[in-house]
């Protein structure tokens, strides 16, 4: 298990929440199997959801950003 707070630690010199993004799809890659969310990233660009971004990066890795391409090219669902 990894914590934020000690990928935010062992990397000071991280300035924004995206570097934090990419090194949590690294960890996930690496085979670590939980992350636990003990800390807010402080960070000027943290978005408000910044636990489900980091937990989306950390399971689905490099696949994020086609996951969020595919979510706002997909038509609205019949019923919406």
């Amino acid at each position: 298990m990894v914590k934020v707070s000690e990928l935010i630690i062992a990397n000071p010199e991280f300035t924004s929440f995206d570097q934090l993004r990419e090194l949590v799809v690294l960890v996930g890659q690496r085979g670590e199997v939980f992350l636990e969310f003990d800390v807010k990233p402080d960070y000027e660009d943290t978005p408000r959801n910044w636990h489900l971004e980091l937990e989306t990066a950390f399971y689905w890795g490099d696949r994020t950003e086609e996951l969020k391409r595919q979510q706002v090219n997909e038509p609205p669902k019949k019923g919406d």
